[in-house]
């Protein structure tokens, strides 16, 4: 089964808070195969951005949207 991820990020109102200060300015970085290429993405972006404490990158699980049975992985419980 394949098992898409997409990986986004963006500057976010207040680094407390997963609110992004303009929507539009969202960057896509690509929808990937797997987590491992994902998580690849997703670190080399959080990387180059480390000294912006508003800027932030995420992995969204897209095969969840079509398995609505599978259960929320660790991050998705944070607040």
């Amino acid at each position: 089964m394949q098992r898409l991820h997409l990986v986004f990020g963006g500057e976010l109102v207040t680094p407390s808070k997963n609110q992004f200060r303009n929507v539009d300015d969202i960057h896509i970085v690509g929808i990937f195969p797997d987590y491992a290429s994902a998580f690849d993405a997703w670190k080399e972006w959080a990387q180059k951005t480390v000294d912006n404490a508003h800027m932030r990158y995420y992995i969204a699980h897209l095969h969840r949207l079509r398995d609505e049975e599978a259960a929320a992985s660790p991050t998705e419980e944070l607040t």
